[in-house]
Order: structure tokens, then C-alpha cells, then sequence
């Protein structure tokens, strides 16, 4: 782990210091300017203060959101931008034909229903809200246009225009995702060649489960065709830093689990403030675009600060004047795959309930650049997508998702979260919370909860591990109440924890209320609940350093395994693990053995253990499933257990072995795990040549941990050591004594290298160097160091 007396000592510095910037001098007076814009209702003041957060202050809601749409569009302009393109599929028009199959499935998950409708149903004040974000990201593509030497860069070197933006996308782009429909496919294959129950080495249920089929699943005529469009070969694009189709099934799997985050609340009796704290870092991709951004936004009935995700309105992760809030993913089972049969004399009839039915059908025009229009044709079922036909097999698949249900959007539901004023009202909006979320709260009160939310389909007749016939038998019969999802308040503990692990309660009735069966290993939340226990009186400090605690707790179950008689390579490998604290620290050259011998153990071990008629649907192990057998070997590893997984071992040290010192040398005592895993940002779209040029990467940095450590900074082996996920935004807030809060962001707010806050966060987020997250008025104006007046223009 850091080394944390010293880590504590450095922080607990720190925190006696606020605002000491090297860049960042503080002049007599600061900055300040005035620009009139369009769409704005009255004057607002914006204060960026020495750290580069901007505090927007304004007369309604409405101009409030103004503020933070103008000021993403101004830092993230292009980010928003071609996120939005591809939501709305219209990447053709700007790139090309190439994109016609991806902007084709983008639309196919557009939103058919009543936009005025949806628009109706939402809490007050929320669509003002985003009606004000829509306005300020448009204000500043305007005056862009009006000053086009201030456009970002991309627009240039591609020969782009941004699009505007209108608030009736926000409902109408849904997102196209796979879910666990693959999963489904893959377990229909397998049912079907008799090898199912390999499975759990692969993919565990989690809770305990037994599988069940279906009645009149064909399991054998279920292939990944079914798939079709939910496939990314389906929908190529060019740009490899948006190209999903090059990662194989494992590499799919293994991002999608490595997407987590970790979160913490602690109770005024367990805090050594006397105050609760909230500490939260989402785990999310690192290499490209930073996915969060910060902002502080006040107006009548709104005071709240912290990290909002670029074209998202409201915050995400942060604190109002009256709680902090928090979030991490609760893994929800919200998709299903379900087979139709369509009718052979007629291919766009199927049968549902007893009668043939009518797809509902849609035409597109997708404009495409320098090329004719391409008229397409967008199928659905009950409002389900259909992303695959094979006529002459009288065969359809419908993904039923969530997200196309009415209401089921979130670009809503985080500012109904910042209006919030309580437990009570913040339940409230929870309702229209599409996304699956561990929700963390404290508030100034001393009251702390945990709330799942998340749309939850009703299954009265199947658990969503196998596609389903589409017949109407299995259809969803609504959404699990929020009330009926597990929740908790002001728990005895004091404390309570989320890092993705299987968190339904013991006494939940879970077989009559599916929720999932599939959760990250709890290596993360293990170690975060031996930190928290052993803890009586926990403070910001110690939340900090357990952001960037490296204790790796599979290492301690590599330790506890390793035989007492090696091969002399092996032998090597073991006395230099033995002599080793588990830390993943970035200057360890044991973790750096460790993480070369790790991939050999799994590759191995599968080798071992799956059967030959399973190898091609089962193509990577789960590490806690591999250790707990490692740990109490059996017959799966032949007749004489405990000498195979001795010898596995062996095997895996000795080439985990040869393997460090072809990547790090030849001398093991210069091995250096930072050496290899480091971190490394670049423009998504540096392929290309202009972009590159224009965009030079952020590099140097070498980092600890990996992806099962609390600092998480997880990296695929097949691609590479180079940190590729992990917190690139933490927070950890002092609940009441709000100046006292804790920030980091990567690499800086805006993405462009013209603009000092470029990557001005990228070394004190290496060094773990937390920043105060300045709330009151008196700390801001301490603190500024430039003003911007909005005003109608």
C-alpha cells in the first residue's frame, strides 16, 4: 500500500495549505470580463477561483444551467460535440459513408415515443433546467461563430461546424449498448452443447443461483447473429480510438467490469470531525477526454458544487449546501434479448400474444458526406429495438432495453438530484434514475443513507440469464418502486461502503425480485471495509489516503499460496514476492513481478481447468473464482489437486519471471512497476495526423495499482501496462464545513492545450495531491482570480 504514515503525514501538509499552486500567484485583482450572449434571461457572475473552478451565480435556475452549459461548451466544446454527433447519428455528414452503419443502429435506439409527453412528467424545475444547459452550450457555439479563431482546434483541422443543440434531443438519444445480451447468447450456446455450468469460472452468479431456460427457447438455434446491430463489428467506424469492434469477447467483458468506482460514508460517531464524510471516486476510462468537469452553480433554491459529466446537465458527483452525494454502479440486469418469429409469407409480422403483429416501422434519412442521402428503415417491437432479421429462418431479435422505456433517460435525473433538499425529496427524484446506481448520501444534519436506484425490469417468468422467446410469455410487467429496491438509513455501523461489489442484502428477497447476478469481484470492498473497521475515528486525511491505498488483496491470496518447493526460476520469483508488503506501489519492483505473473496464473489455470468443448466460450477466467479454487484445490484439477495447482504455480512464476525481465531488463533490483504502467492522455482522435500535431499527448507519469486495488488504475495486458481506467475525478467531502472539502481532476477542465488548465491537475493527481473544493462565498472571493459577467446580449 502507499506507505501511510508517510502518505498522511504529506496530506495532513497539504490540507494546511490551501490554494498553494506553483503556477498559480495570486494577483491583487483579479481577471475579469464582460460578454453578452443570446439566450440568456439576466446578468450572472461567474468566479473562477486559483484552482480553475468556475462558481456560477444567477438569478433563476434557468440561467444557472445557462452557465454550466456555456462554460462545458467552452472548455469541452468538441468532447460534447461528437458525443452528441454519434447519439444522433450524424457522424456520416461530417465523416463520411463509413459511418452509415453506426449512425443507422445509433438511431435505431432514438426514442419514438411522445417527447412532449416525457417533457410533462418531470419534476419542477427540472426541464427549465435543461432548457438553460441547451441555451448556454448553443450561446457559445454562437459566439464561436462569431469569432471563429477561437474555435477548439478539431473544427479547423477536420473541417467541421458544431451542431447545435436542442433540449428535445436530450429525450430523444437513448444510446445504443450491448447490456448483457452477449452474456445471454453465450450461455444459450453453451446449454446447448452441455457445457453451462463451465460457466462460473467465467462469469459467477452471484447471489447463488441455478440456471433457468426459458420454456421453448430454442437454446441450439441461438447464435451471436442474434445479436446483430448490439454487435460492434456490425457498426465499424474508422477512428481507433472509438473502434470497438477490434476488442475480442474477453476485452469486451473485462472493460465493461472494469468501469466501477468507490464509495464510502461515514457518520458524525465514526468521523473525527464530529461531521459526516463522503468520499467518492468513479472509476472511469483514462487515456482520452476527461469525463468529468467541474462547476459550482447558485441560484434561488440551488447551491451545488462538484464534477457534472460534459453534456450531461447538473452535477454528478459533489454536494449541495445541504448534503453531499455520491454514486457508484450497482449492477442491474436492465436489458433482455428476446427471439421473435416473424411470419414467413410476410417478414415484418410476428407473433405476440396469440396474433400476428405489425412491426412499428420508421424511416431516416442519414446524410452523408460527400455522398447521397441513405434512406433507412428502423424496426421495432413493443417499442423494442429489432437488431437482427433473418427472414428465411423466420427469425428476429427485440433488445429490450430500460433506456427506451418512457421516462428512461438520465440527462434529467441529475438536476432533480441537485434541486433536491433532503433524504425525502431526493427519493423523489430517484424515480426517473434510469441508471444503475449505488446511491451514497450525508447531509448537515448528521443523517447518512444508501439508496439502489436504477430501473429494474419486473420478470414474473424468467431471471434474464438466457434470451427469451418473444412470443409475450416473458414480457417485463413493469419497474421495481424505488421503495422495494435495497436501501438503508443511518445505518448502526456508522459506516457503509460501495466499490461494485454484490451488495444485496442477506435478508432481501431477491428470488422474487430479480435485480442482477453479475458483480465485480469485492477485492476493492474488502480492503476498504478492513481500513474502515480498523478506524474508530475516521478524518479527511484518512479518506484521501484510502483513495490511494495500493494493497492488493489477491496478491496476499498469490502469498498464502506459494509452495514451499519451486523450480529454481520459480524459486526467484517466490523469494522476491515473499520479501513483499502487497502494495502495488509505482517504485515496487515485487509488483511488478506480480503483475507478470498474475496473467500467467489465469492463462494456465484456464488451460487447466475448462474443458476443450467450452475453451471457445469461455475465453478468460475470473480471478476471485480461480483463487477460491487455487485455495481449496478439487477434481476439476485432476486426480491429484493440491500437486497441479503446486506445479500451475510453479509454471506461472518461472514465466511470469522471464517475462519481467523481458519488459524491464535483466537486473530484477531495477524493476520498477511505474516504469511500464503509466499514465498517458491523448486526443481520442490522435490517428490522425492534424489532430496529433495540434494535440500532444500528456505523458511521463508513472502510477501504482491496478484494477483491483482501491486506487484503482486498472490496465488490459493484452493492449499494454499503460493505465487505460480508474478515478480521474475524486472527492471527499467535510459535510457542513464545506471549505474543508477535497478534489482532484485529470488532467485539467478544458481540452485545449491553448488554455493553462490543459493539464495543470496532471502532476498533483500522480502525487495524490488533493485541492480544496472552495464552496462559501467568503472562501470563493479569498480565492478568485477571474470574472466573468454573462449578460443578455
Amino acid at each position: 500500500m502507499i506507505q501511510r504514515r508517510a502518505f498522511l503525514m504529506a496530506t495532513a501538509a497539504a490540507l494546511a495549505l490551501p490554494g498553494s499552486l506553483g503556477w498559480a500567484q495570486k494577483t491583487a485583482q483579479a481577471r475579469s470580463s464582460r460578454i453578452r450572449l443570446t439566450g440568456l434571461r439576466a446578468p450572472i457572475d461567474i468566479v473562477e477561483d486559483e484552482l480553475g473552478v468556475p462558481h456560477v451565480r444567477a438569478g433563476s435556475l434557468h440561467d444557472a444551467y445557462f452557465g454550466q452549459g456555456y462554460l462545458v461548451a467552452r472548455d469541452r466544446l468538441f468532447q460534447i460535440d461528437i458525443d452528441h454527433r454519434r447519439d444522433m447519428g450524424r457522424m456520416a455528414e461530417a465523416f463520411g459513408a463509413a459511418f452509415v452503419a453506426a449512425d443507422k443502429a445509433a438511431r435505431l435506439f432514438h426514442y419514438r415515443g411522445d417527447i412532449d409527453a416525457e417533457f410533462a412528467t418531470l419534476p419542477p424545475g427540472v426541464l427549465e433546467c435543461a432548457q438553460g444547459y441547451v441555451a448556454g452550450v448553443n450561446a457559445r457555439i454562437a459566439e464561436l461563430e462569431a469569432d471563429p479563431a477561437q474555435m477548439p482546434l478539431e473544427y479547423g483541422i477536420l473541417g467541421l461546424r458544431p451542431m447545435r443543440w436542442d433540449v428535445r434531443d436530450l429525450v430523444r438519444a437513448r444510446g445504443i449498448g450491448m447490456g448483457d445480451a452477449d452474456d445471454e447468447v453465450r450461455r444459450a450456446q453453451m446449454q446447448a452443447k452441455g457445457v453451462l455450468e463451465v460457466d462460473q469460472l467465467m462469469a459467477p452468479l452471484r447471489p447463488a443461483w441455478s440456471y433457468r431456460v426459458p420454456e421453448g427457447l430454442d437454446c441450439a438455434a441461438v447464435s451471436e447473429a442474434d445479436l446483430g446491430v448490439l454487435l460492434p463489428s456490425a457498426r465499424p467506424v474508422p477512428f481507433e480510438a472509438i473502434e470497438e469492434a477490434a476488442l475480442d469477447p474477453a476485452e469486451r467483458r473485462a472493460d465493461r467490469f472494469a468501469q466501477g468506482s468507490n464509495a464510502w460514508t461515514i457518520a458524525a460517531s465514526r468521523s473525527a470531525t464530529g461531521r459526516p464524510i463522503l468520499a467518492n471516486d468513479p472509476h472511469l476510462g483514462i487515456g482520452g477526454f476527461s469525463p468529468r468537469h467541474m462547476v459550482h452553480l447558485t441560484a434561488p433554491g440551488l447551491d451545488v458544487i462538484g464534477g457534472g459529466a460534459p453534456g450531461l446537465p447538473g452535477i454528478m458527483q459533489g454536494h449541495t449546501d445541504r448534503f453531499a452525494f455520491g454514486r457508484t454502479n450497482f449492477h442491474i440486469d436492465q436489458t433482455d434479448l428476446f427471439i421473435l418469429r416473424t411470419a414467413q409469407e410476410d417478414p415484418d409480422l410476428y407473433w405476440h400474444q396469440g396474433q400476428w403483429k405489425r412491426f412499428e416501422t420508421y424511416e431516416d434519412e442519414i446524410l452523408v458526406k460527400d455522398g447521397p442521402p441513405q434512406r433507412v428503415t428502423q424496426r421495432y417491437a413493443q417499442g423494442r429495438p429489432i437488431v437482427a432479421q433473418d427472414p428465411a429462418r423466420q427469425r428476429a431479435s427485440a433488445f429490450a432495453t430500460v433506456s427506451m422505456l418512457p421516462g428512461g433517460n438520465m440527462r434529467f435525473a441529475i438536476i432533480a438530484i441537485n434541486l433536491a433538499k433532503d433524504w425525502t425529496s431526493l427519493r423523489q427524484a430517484f424515480r426517473i434514475h434510469t441508471s444503475p446506481t449505488n446511491f451514497h448520501y450525508a447531509d448537515i444534519d448528521g443523517n447518512t443513507g444508501w439508496q439502489t436506484i436504477g430501473y429494474t425490469p419486473v420478470r414474473p417468468r424468467h431471471d434474464g440469464l438466457f434470451p427469451a422467446p418473444g412470443d409475450g410469455a416473458f414480457d417485463w410487467t413493469g419497474i421495481l418502486p424505488v421503495e422495494d429496491m435495497p436501501h438503508v438509513y443511518n445505518p448502526k455501523e456508522g459506516w457503509f461502503a460501495s466499490a461494485n461489489q454484490m451488495n444485496i442484502p442477506a435478508d432481501y428477497p431477491y428470488d422474487k425480485k430479480i435485480i442482477s447476478f453479475s458483480w465485480s469481484d469485492p477485492f476493492r470492498y474488502n480492503r476498504i471495509s478492513e481500513v474502515l473497521n480498523a478506524q474508530p475515528r475516521h478524518s479527511i486525511a484518512d479518506s484521501i489516503a484510502l483513495q490511494h491505498d495500493v494493497q492488493s488483496l489477491p496478491a496476499r491470496a498469490l502469498l498464502a499460496l506459494l509452495p514451499d518447493a519451486l523450480s529454481p526460476e520459480a524459486a526467484k520469483a517466490a523469494g522476491l514476492l515473499r520479501r513483499w508488503d502487497c502494495g502495488i506501489e509505482a517504485d515496487s519492483a515485487a509488483a511488478l513481478l506480480y503483475e507478470m505473473v498474475m496473467p500467467e496464473l489465469l492463462a494456465g489455470f484456464r488451460d487447466l481447468v475448462v474443458p476443450a468443448a467450452a475453451r471457445a466460450f469461455i475465453p478468460s477466467v475470473n480471478l476471485f473464482e480461480m483463487l477460491a479454487i487455487l485455495a481449496k484445490p478439487d477434481g476439476r484439477m485432476g486426480a491429484d489437486p493440491v500437486a497441479a495447482r503446486d506445479a500451475l504455480i510453479d509454471r506461472a512464476l518461472a514465466a511470469g519471471w522471464r517475462k519481467a525481465q523481458a519488459d524491464a531488463g535483466a537486473d530484477p533490483a531495477a524493476w520498477r512497476w511505474g516504469d511500464l504502467h503509466r499514465v498517458k492522455i491523448t486526443h481520442p482522435l490522435s490517428s490522425l495526423p492534424g489532430i496529433a500535431a495540434a494535440f500532444p499527448p500528456i505523458e511521463g507519469g508513472r502510477s501504482g495499482g491496478d484494477s483491483y486495488t482501491p486506487m484503482a488504475r486498472g490496465f488490459n495486458a493484452r493492449r499494454g501496462y499503460q493505465v487505460s481506467h480508474g478515478a480521474s475525478y475524486l472527492l471527499v467531502a467535510d459535510v457542513g464545513a464545506w471549505d474543508n472539502s477535497r478534489f482532484l481532476l485529470l488532467p485539467g477542465q478544458s481540452a485545449d492545450p491553448r488554455s493553462p488548465r490543459y493539464r495543470d491537475f496532471y502532476p498533483r493527481w500522480l502525487a495524490g495531491e488533493m485541492q480544496p473544493l472552495w464552496f462559501s462565498r467568503q472562501a470563493v472571493e479569498r480565492h478568485a482570480a477571474g470574472r466573468i459577467l454573462l449578460t443578455p446580449g
